[in-house]
């Protein structure tokens, strides 16, 4: 597809009210269906392939950015591929695969506005997107990535989702627009997780929730001991990766695993209590999370996401987080929170 042949989809034409212009926040309107201009600053943004381009640079004076080496990144490595799921019935059995990812599309209701800030290359928003009656956007820094999701979709015929080239510290969207917001192994990419975290936040209606995937800093160092090791020994020795050996992947999958757990330029690492005081400090309680932040609390296949949990306390943490160690980092110690923002 041709960027200026391609028009912006009808999801975006009808939802254009739900977009302001990342440089000065000014409402957007649509130009010859294949750009955007502000009401406000009168800018004018491109698309491509009829994804938006709404990418607006971070202004920060004195503070390191990571933004561009990051995207540099992913636009030669985009995570995760299509490779070997080319339909739709096959990426839904991919997807229902995952506990998480299962839960959180049976438990998002229909009718839900759902934005996911770094989609990659959008299996996910194109997953939640299948739903009836869903409203799902999916964004992200790499056009590259973004293409991938939009053949996808457009391939399948996807009719609920649409993309947007974004940077989440310059939202493209107006504050409460969204039912759930989704940033899954997003933050702890950038210079400033906290600050990307609230700039997502303010995203979120009212009773909404944000749920958020990060690397956790005592379940990620098995992961940094293997990248030690590989550095060391020249990306030898790799089948000290689980995924690594299993011949079931193919090399294509493996070799982006490899490359977005071991060689990527920046990452952060976070904690639980760490987390929870985030949410607090944006106007958010605790609901669940992803191991549970209390221990001998086993996580169920019918977990109610949406639910009320005990958050625990420090003890708890430090007992749930060392299980994450001891169990050799599964998933690279990964974890998942969801927060419900309050009632103004």
């Amino acid at each position: 597809m041709e960027a200026s042949t391609a028009t912006i989809p009808p999801l975006l034409q009808t939802n254009i009210g739900l977009l302001t212009c990342p440089t000065c926040g000014g409402d957007l309107r649509l130009v010859d269906g294949v750009e955007l201009s502000c009401e406000d600053c009168d800018r004018t943004f491109a698309s491509d392939s009829g994804i938006p381009l709404l990418f607006w640079p971070n202004d920060w004076q004195g503070k390191t950015d990571v933004t561009e080496i990051v995207k540099a990144f992913y636009e030669e490595t985009p995570f995760p591929n299509y490779d070997g799921v080319d339909t739709a019935a096959l990426l839904r059995q991919k997807a229902d695969s995952s506990m998480f990812a299962k839960l959180v599309d049976e438990q998002l209701p229909a009718g839900a506005k759902i934005l996911e800030a770094g989609c990659g290359t959008g299996q996910f928003s194109n997953y939640l997107g299948m739903r009836w009656g869903r409203t799902v956007f999916g964004t992200d820094i790499c056009l590259n990535s973004l293409r991938l999701g939009q053949r996808f979709k457009i391939d399948n015929e996807i009719e609920n989702v649409a993309f947007v080239q974004m940077n989440l510290f310059q939202p493209a969207f107006k504050a409460e627009t969204f039912d759930a917001v989704i940033c899954n192994g997003v933050l702890h990419h950038t210079s400033d997780p906290e600050l990307g975290f609230r700039s997502l936040a303010q995203l979120v209606a009212p009773g909404g929730h944000i749920i958020i995937g990060l690397y956790n800093r005592w379940g990620r160092i098995p992961t940094n001991i293997r990248r030690t090791i590989f550095k060391l020994s020249g990306n030898r020795v790799q089948f000290l990766d689980s995924r690594l050996r299993d011949q079931s992947i193919d090399e294509t999958r493996r070799h982006t695993w490899f490359m977005d757990q071991y060689k990527h330029p920046h990452e952060s690492k976070h904690t639980i209590g760490q987390v929870l005081r985030w949410f607090d400090r944006a106007g958010f309680d605790f609901v669940h999370g992803i191991p549970k932040p209390t221990p001998f609390s086993p996580f169920m296949p019918d977990e109610p996401l949406f639910t009320l949990d005990p958050a625990g306390g420090a003890f708890d943490h430090f007992l749930v987080q060392g299980n994450m160690l001891a169990g050799g980092g599964k998933e690279g110690g990964f974890f998942v929170m969801i927060g419900k923002k309050r009632q103004s």
